[in-house]
């Protein structure tokens, strides 16, 4: 493993426990961006194109900046009154804790279950860009207006419960 890969992990790591540690939710979403950033880094480091590429159109592109626009519409940037972090940082440490340990646990006993030599995909970036704009071009459009219908009706939603509250 190289430097890059710890200094990536250590990013990715950061952003995760910034997104679960601090109070103010713009923050939290961004530093959840930050994480999706570095996950994406690490499939484009292990030559997973489609994955990384894919991570970074639909989360960052997509669900992150969702959510930063979400919370802007409905909540604003509320500044926290008391201190940075949360009252339960400390039980969400100890789950973090937890999980990261099944997790490694899991990781640790399934190499040896790994086969030695695996064959490299044949499929591409590119073919699987073509198969996305030829025969799968219908699903791609209709998952596009269902996001885009999904965006609309949140705005509308939060526009609404903004005028009522005054």
């Amino acid at each position: 493993m190289t430097i890059v890969f710890y200094v990536i992990a250590a990013i990715t790591v950061a952003g995760a426990l910034a997104a679960m540690l601090l109070k103010n939710t713009v923050h939290c979403a961004l530093a959840l961006t930050v994480a999706f950033a570095g996950l994406a880094i690490q499939f484009l480091e292990l030559d997973a194109q489609f994955a990384g590429f894919a991570q970074i159109l639909v989360y960052i592109g997509a669900v992150a900046i969702l959510v930063v626009f979400a919370i802007l519409l409905t909540r604003g940037s509320e500044t926290p009154k008391e201190g940075v972090f949360s009252k339960t940082w400390l039980a969400g440490l100890a789950i973090a804790a937890m999980v990261f340990a099944v997790l490694s646990w899991a990781v640790l006993n399934s190499t040896s279950s790994l086969p030695g030599d695996s064959p490299k995909p044949t499929v591409s970036v590119l073919e699987i860009g073509n198969a996305l704009m030829g025969r799968y071009v219908l699903p791609l459009e209709i998952v596009a207006v269902l996001l885009t219908s999904a965006l609309i009706g949140a705005v509308i939603v939060a526009k609404h419960e903004k005028g009522s509250a005054k």
